[in-house]
């Protein structure tokens, strides 16, 4: 089959790119709000973009209250979303006023970051601390405004559970990272397979 996005018409009952760019990293972002509430939100259009310096990108379908809190603060952090943790980040998903608190509605206890002001998750095995550094709306090739917001940060301090380093590698396979697929569905990384470059 061949079909053109903008204009859907594949003909399925639901968009199949989610399922074809897949999997996704998950950021599951924390912020806060100008009046102290604690936000925290998976973005599933997420990813590092740069090594040096270290970038981090999530993309927001309007100003929700994550890219709200982020753009207004200057801050965020993007906690590893973790497949013993998938119920609470699905459950952080759910769609509450911005006075309400999404570590409140999961049971998620906050843990203090050290050079951002927004909380980490206490439970996750990783965390990144990031500063934003641009913003911008992403545009469709005729050049109109698409009300996709992304959001980019540099990472200026990690957290790492230092249980999953062995051998000084990071056992990625042990993290159990989620991500996110088409649909409802989720994949996550237990398995590697090592395959040195070409000399």
């Amino acid at each position: 089959m061949f079909y053109e996005p903008a204009r859907r018409n594949h003909g399925l009952p639901h968009d199949p790119l989610k399922a074809l760019v897949a999997p996704r990293p998950i950021g599951w972002i924390s912020t806060l709000a100008e009046d102290g509430t604690a936000n925290l939100a998976p973005y599933s259009f997420f990813n590092l973009v740069s090594e040096n310096p270290s970038i981090v990108m999530f993309s927001s379908a309007g100003i929700k209250d994550s890219a709200r809190n982020a753009i207004a603060s200057g801050e965020f952090v993007c906690n590893l979303a973790t497949l013993e943790l998938i119920k609470q980040v699905n459950l952080s998903s759910k769609p509450i006023p911005p006075d309400q608190s999404e570590f409140e509605l999961t049971g998620l206890a906050t843990a203090p970051s050290r050079m951002v002001k927004p909380p980490r998750v206490a439970a996750t095995p990783c965390a990144l601390e990031c500063v934003v550094t641009e913003t911008l709306e992403a545009r469709d090739r005729h050049g109109a405004a698409s009300g996709r917001h992304l959001i980019f940060g540099e990472i200026v301090g990690v957290h790492l559970d230092e249980a999953f380093i062995e051998d000084g590698l990071v056992r990625t396979d042990r993290l159990h990272a989620l991500a996110r697929c088409g649909y409802f569905d989720f994949a996550w990384v237990e398995e590697l397979r090592s395959l040195p470059r070409p000399a």
